[in-house]
């Protein structure tokens, strides 16, 4: 249903109360943000002044005793908000699918005419009567450059090669602005979300599998900021993802593959490992509908060996690079965006040189891998978007952007 009126004259009313949710939710999701930076900051406060007088008005059990309280107002806090917003959520999802579901019926009873009367007028008339600072806007990128590259044996296959430098959250998040625009990201992903011209991102991630700390925390927020209508949200996804993880593990120590590729079992214990871990190299998919440009993310475990200057074309994160394009041939994802440098930030080691030589070696493998494609079945023009960090210099971008017209 929802892949027809997309792709009718309902497209506007669809879009519109999608993006009069998002206000909403994001609205909530700041206030809780807020009132729990506030409480911090004042336990932080009764803290120091606590410490203190440590030895002199107070003593270290008063001390651990003020920490535990603390502690349980900020659970206490987090939980009430937690069920407000997923309260909002619910009845979000339940007043959008009944909405697809009328507009649906009306736009077949008339024979596929629309007419105004189809209009759900409560929330087009919520969306124009909405603050100026409520509505949605997507972030623009600096530096960006694009290449078309033709690749095969035999019979050449057209492919496209775009470099940009943008944060990776910016191709995710689409943030409040004055003016509520039809945004062309936003209009091709809600247009191309049931169809075989899917849009992939590689995030980069550490071997836990959770949403508490660095660009996972970051990522989360950015899902949590607007309702996820059509997939399940991505606590439940990750949940499903760990919930296969002893499997995984258990499967890696009863097997065991040989040097010519083959599958045989192993001579190890049959037990399933204490602690279930990922292994550099190791992706698990999200699928999303509420982001600005992304429907797959392709979480792909990395540790501190990627920030080496001597990795090869055989490192698990590399190899991992490999399987996401296979996955995308097999799976209708046209547009695969990954980050140059395997980093998403800048640190002081990475110097011209070290970025050069990475760039050099991640488009010759990336240009090995879509040769393969052939054989993967991916006889579709594929598009390729090699992401710099957001602040790139324009001697780093140029250089990179040398580089790409050189090794592809």
């Amino acid at each position: 249903m929802y892949h027809t009126l997309i792709h009718s004259p309902s497209l506007t009313t669809l879009l519109a109360q999608e993006n009069f949710f998002a206000v909403s939710m994001e609205c909530l999701v700041r206030s809780k943000d807020t009132e729990l930076s506030e409480l911090q900051a004042n336990q932080a406060l009764e803290m120091e002044e606590t410490v203190k007088g440590l030895g002199v008005t107070t003593t270290d059990e008063k001390v651990n005793a003020l920490a535990v309280k603390h502690l349980e107002d900020i659970q206490m806090l987090e939980s009430k908000w937690e069920s407000e917003i997923s309260a909002l959520r619910e009845a979000q999802k339940r007043t959008f699918q009944d909405q697809v579901a009328r507009v649906h019926e009306e736009y077949h009873t008339l024979g596929g005419v629309f007419t105004p009367s189809s209009l759900d007028k409560e929330v087009y008339a919520s969306e124009h009567s909405a603050s100026s600072s409520d509505l949605w806007t997507t972030n623009n990128t600096c530096l960006e450059e694009s290449f078309t590259i033709h690749l095969g044996a035999q019979l050449k296959q057209m492919h496209n090669l775009r470099l940009l430098s943008a944060g990776v959250l910016d191709l995710c998040h689409i943030k409040p602005n004055k003016t509520f625009n039809a945004v062309p990201q936003r209009l091709q992903t809600a247009m191309s979300l049931y169809s075989n011209n899917l849009c992939g991102l590689v995030l980069l991630v550490d071997s836990r599998v959770n949403s508490y700390t660095g660009i996972k925390r970051d990522f989360a927020r950015v899902c949590r900021s607007s309702t996820e209508f059509h997939f399940t949200g991505l606590e439940d996804q990750l949940e499903d993802v760990r919930d296969l993880l002893s499997k995984v593990s258990l499967w890696r120590t009863t097997t065991r593959i040989t040097d010519e590729g083959r599958v045989v079992a192993s001579n190890c214990d049959s037990q399933s490992p204490k602690v279930a871990m990922l292994r550099p190299g190791d992706v698990y998919v999200t699928r999303h509908s509420n982001l600005a440009e992304v429907h797959v993310v392709f979480h792909v475990v990395t540790d501190d060996s990627i920030r080496s200057g001597d990795i090869s074309s055989r490192h698990p994160v590399i190899l991992a690079l490999r399987n996401v394009l296979k996955v995308a041939c097999l799976c209708d994802i046209t547009t695969v965006t990954m980050p140059l440098l395997l980093v998403h930030e800048m640190s002081e080691e990475m110097t011209m040189s070290w970025c050069l030589k990475r760039a050099e070696l991640i488009y010759k493998c990336i240009k090995g891998f879509m040769i393969e494609m052939a054989s993967w079945g991916g006889s579709e023009s594929r598009t390729i978007q090699f992401l710099v960090p957001k602040g790139t210099s324009d001697d780093l971008f140029q250089i990179g952007r040398a580089s790409c017209r050189e090794r592809v």
